[in-house]
């Protein structure tokens, strides 16, 4: 059995170490208040017996609290007193300098919990650290100085969570919707240089990797694009290339048909697409952005949203493009062909491409073949979202989703002055997700106590608490100028604004959103109802539970002129921290704190017998309570040899949900070519991930993506999303 240590750092747990601490807070006290050798072991032994029950890895304070209760238990007063006022004593010596020892364990590369913070950072490569050491300083200064105590408090304990404290102190915001069209059409700045409208596609898909990087150089979240903007330059660069052809033909003195100049113009133009998306891929796989990371970049694909028919079909072609290179994947370190973490893709399913007779279906079969091997794109129903949502847009990265604009209704207008804002239609594309803080929904619950009065009452108080957490994150961004981030608010990602000018109109008026996360909503209804929220007696309190935060957003939203919305939160790390903090506050409790982790905002527990079709359709009325971001998915075998399962799901899809995906695996072992799936196992009281060919249990040789929190993971995972993927079943 492991224990993660206060430094992040993972060590054999050792029996020993507790006796030792429980003897010498034993051997001061008086010795008819003394308890004898057996019963310390005992202590000991019952300590380690908990901690094993908690099926991962316990902390440090975890085991103290464990002692202290064992203690107690034995009726050691005394003992018990001497033992938490060394504690006591202890913990203020480490608060007066609480970052040394983690960046120190960062640099040394044995901080377990920040290996395994984020499945798309690795945590060895030196800007990675850097970024990490930064945090911890900036989320050092943020929980002593910046955040109300209250808040901190309250995050600490798992109660709620406020995202990346350790970007809070600089004035950032977390995702956003780039103004691609405007920043390539009317030109755009990138670290003092002048960048005019391109003269071909290939290069419009250059600058759009250049702006991509400098984006989430200046943010902490998701940025997504759309092809739809590189589509006009198709035609720049056939026009280009057309003429290039003419000169040619003129020079070698023959005389072809236009049939024949058309082919040759058509063959070249599709090499240059060819490359174009190939830049886009590469440059956005081996980017290394300040942060350490690739850019959580989406790309979005959406034929309607051309502007002509020629542009429609110019589209379609890159759409092609892009799909037939994801498809082949990317090469690792060994020549092998596996699968990319980005860009994610996001296919709209429409009219025009998702019956069998569509002019574009080929796109729709060629979408199937690409997610039963590389596990994109994933899905929008054009149908659902403009029957829900009145527009079809992409997110702002994994699930991050914009409510329409008023900016009609505010009468404010252009006030971002971008140079494609059309007066009187919905804006999208330019604005961005001012930050999130989630509330712990299992935690409401049991600190009821199953009373369902009491748990209302509770339930309010945690809102409000959440409410004033988000409105820290609002007044932070407040009064930062536009100097802070040129690339966005002063050259058109998300803003034209003059030198030295407060973006502080941008927050208000619709223009940006704010997100009221929460997460657990499974677990609140099996506590408070026994049962699933899948179970038609449970599920009217499991929506009634979504109504009331979307009213909360409502009203926030009517007093304040501030977009809050409600967001189905991703919990990638923060699902393993949720866990721990109910289980330390509860106990076990079984089909409730039992796990390492937490249900991901309202999905169908993993463990839960669910059919592909029941689960979307289910989850869509929660989706639909979700305006501020969700998604949903459906848990696969390989599909690669049934397209048609795949089809069926997708034009389900398109019938009854907004957003949807499909979750394939797709791993390599690098030491024996395995390509089928890897498995996690239990070794040692941990789960590792090991090849059922070789038994190669060394990471550093082996691929695996999994889908974890709308993205694609590759860098591994902690103790209890690991457990979280390891249970789950199969819908199809």
């Amino acid at each position: 059995m492991r224990v993660i240590k206060r430094n992040g750092a993972e060590v054999e747990f050792d029996i020993v170490k507790i006796i030792a601490a429980v003897t010498k807070a034993n051997d001061v006290v008086d010795e008819e208040a003394r308890m004898t050798p057996v019963q310390i072991q005992r202590i000991a032994e019952s300590v380690e017996f908990s901690c094993q029950s908690l099926g991962r890895a316990p902390t440090v304070e975890e085991i103290q609290d464990f002692v202290e209760h064992q203690i107690m238990a034995h009726g050691a007063f005394e003992v018990a007193k001497r033992y938490i006022t060394y504690r006591y004593n202890r913990s203020l010596v480490r608060k007066s300098n609480t970052t040394d020892d983690k960046i120190l364990s960062l640099i040394e590369c044995n901080n377990e919990e920040a290996k395994q913070e984020n499945s798309n950072k690795n945590p060895v490569v030196n800007s990675t650290q850097r970024d990490y050491m930064a945090g911890e300083v900036s989320r050092d200064l943020t929980n002593r100085l910046l955040l109300p105590e209250d808040i901190v408090k309250a995050h600490e304990e798992g109660i709620i969570h406020f995202h990346d404290t350790d970007y809070y102190a600089q004035h950032m915001h977390n995702c956003d919707l780039v103004n691609l069209e405007d920043m390539l059409q009317n030109g755009t700045v990138i670290t003092g240089t002048l960048i005019e409208r391109p003269h071909s596609f290939a290069t419009a898909c250059n600058i759009a990797t250049q702006i991509v990087a400098q984006v989430a150089s200046n943010q902490y979240g998701g940025q997504s694009i759309s092809l739809t903007h590189l589509a006009p330059f198709v035609d720049v660069s056939r026009q280009k290339i057309r003429k290039q052809v003419l000169a040619e033909v003129e020079a070698l003195g023959v005389d072809p048909t236009e049939d024949k100049i058309t082919e040759i113009v058509e063959k070249r133009l599709r090499e240059e697409i060819r490359r174009g998306v190939q830049t886009i891929q590469y440059q956005v796989v081996t980017l290394l952005t300040t942060n350490g990371q690739a850019p959580f970049i989406t790309v979005f694909m959406y034929l309607n949203e051309a502007r002509s028919e020629q542009e429609k079909r110019d589209l379609a072609v890159i759409i092609e493009e892009m799909l037939q290179q994801r498809y082949q994947g990317v090469k690792n370190e060994q020549g092998v062909w596996v699968t990319p973490a980005f860009p994610k893709l996001i296919y709209v399913l429409e009219e025009d491409n998702i019956h069998d007779d569509s002019p574009y279906y080929y796109l729709t079969q060629l979408a199937a073949k690409c997610t039963a091997r590389r596990m994109v794109p994933d899905y929008i129903s054009e149908k659902k979202m403009l029957e829900l949502k009145g527009d079809v847009y992409p997110c702002m990265g994994c699930r991050s989703f914009l409510t329409p604009d008023r900016f009609t209704d505010a009468g404010v207008g252009n006030i971002a002055n971008a140079g494609n804002y059309v007066p009187g239609k919905h804006k999208y594309y330019g604005r961005f997700n001012q930050g999130v803080v989630t509330i712990n929904l299992p935690d409401v619950a049991l600190s009821s106590g199953g009373n369902i009065e009491k748990f209302w009452t509770i339930f309010e108080d945690r809102l409000e608490l959440c409410h004033r957490a988000l409105r820290c994150r609002h007044d932070r961004l407040k009064g930062t100028l536009s100097d802070a981030a040129p690339i966005l608010w002063q050259y058109g990602a998300c803003a034209r604004l003059k030198k030295g000018e407060p973006i502080d109109k941008l927050l208000y008026d619709g223009y940006s959103t704010i997100s009221l996360g929460y997460a657990g909503l499974y677990e609140c209804v099996k506590y408070m109802t026994g049962k699933s929220h899948t179970d038609p007696s449970a599920t009217p309190f499991a929506l009634s539970i979504m109504q009331k935060m979307n009213d909360k957003c409502k009203e926030w939203k009517t007093a304040e002129n501030i977009d809050y919305s409600l967001y189905g939160t991703p919990l990638e790390s923060t699902t393993y921290k949720f866990a721990k903090c109910l289980q330390k506050r509860f106990g076990v409790i079984e089909g409730v704190t039992d796990k390492g982790y937490i249900t991901n905002s309202y999905h169908v527990h993993v463990t839960e017998k669910i059919d592909a079709f029941t689960k979307l359709k289910f989850e869509a009325q929660f989706q639909h309570l979700s305006p501020g971001g969700a998604i949903s998915y459906v848990e696969v075998p390989n599909m690669q040899q049934n397209l048609e399962a795949v089809l069926q799901v997708m034009k389900f899809i398109y019938d009854n949900i907004i957003y949807a995906e499909l979750n394939t695996k797709s791993d390599y072992c690098q030491v024996c070519g395995w390509d089928g799936e890897i498995d996690i196992v239990e070794e040692g009281g941990k789960l590792i991930w090991r090849c059922p060919k070789c038994g190669n249990t060394d990471q550093d040789k082996m691929n695996v993506a999994r889908r974890t929190c709308g993205y694609i993971g590759t860098q591994f995972w902690n103790q209890g999303r690991t457990q979280e993927i390891k249970e789950r079943v199969l819908h199809l």
